[in-house]
């Protein structure tokens, strides 16, 4: 495999694995927060967390680009230290994190609302604070469920065309990811380059999702031996 192939599959790990990792902390903080808020504002607020989701990823990627390219309130505020953001690898980071981000909130919120809140009372009771409370009771019982809206998150950041598309372009050194490299292969009639780069996604995919299934059964596994004890 060339230099051609590995080019697209080495930014591809690398917003993958950095938009994963952003994603992760944002949307369990988010999903964390409005699994107990009840405020006048929570279906505002969620509508917000959830829209890109179901927007086209153009249309996500358009406004993007109005915030952080030249004339944009965000591509100004980066111009003052000298910094661009639009058509920079740290774009296809960004575009993927918010349209990833819908997915991890909205799943790891419904296994944090699932919890048992009597056993989060009961740490109360014993003295622990809330920051210990969510490590060592809230996320370990959510866990299957924050563990499967990780996997949604990398699997859509992975697979994301259409924002980083509009906010990162396609610079063969820099912002093209696989889909990107993909649509310019079957563009450009290289069947092979296309068939390569799908394969690398399948696989990679499909390994994500086994080794999730296999920490879930695992996890099951443990609880069913602390219960049984």
């Amino acid at each position: 495999m060339n230099v051609s192939y590995w080019t697209p599959i080495w930014i591809s790990i690398k917003t993958v694995l950095t938009s994963t990792v952003i994603t992760f902390f944002l949307g369990i903080a988010a999903a964390h927060w409005m699994s107990r808020y009840n405020g006048k504002l929570k279906t505002i607020i969620d509508g917000i967390f959830l829209i890109p989701m179901v927007l086209p990823p153009t249309v996500v990627g358009y406004w993007l680009l109005m915030f952080f390219g030249i004339n944009g309130v965000g591509g100004k505020f980066f111009d003052l230290f000298n910094y661009k953001i639009a058509f920079t690898w740290q774009a296809t980071v960004i575009a993927a994190v918010i349209m990833a981000f819908p997915l991890m909130y909205m799943t790891a919120r419904g296994a944090f609302e699932q919890v048992e809140p009597n056993l989060q009372k009961a740490a109360r009771t014993l003295g622990a604070s809330e920051w210990r409370i969510f490590w060592t009771v809230t996320m370990p019982l959510a866990w299957p469920g924050v563990a499967a809206a990780t996997v949604l998150a990398l699997a859509r950041t992975l697979g994301e065309f259409g924002a980083t598309m509009m906010l990162a372009g396609n610079i063969p050194t820099k912002t093209s990811t696989i889909p990107i490299a993909i649509y310019y292969a079957i563009n450009g009639n290289d069947d092979h380059r296309a068939q390569v780069l799908s394969l690398v996604v399948m696989a990679f995919s499909f390994v994500s999702l086994a080794l999730v299934s296999v920490w879930n059964r695992r996890s099951k596994r443990t609880k069913g031996m602390m219960i049984s004890e």
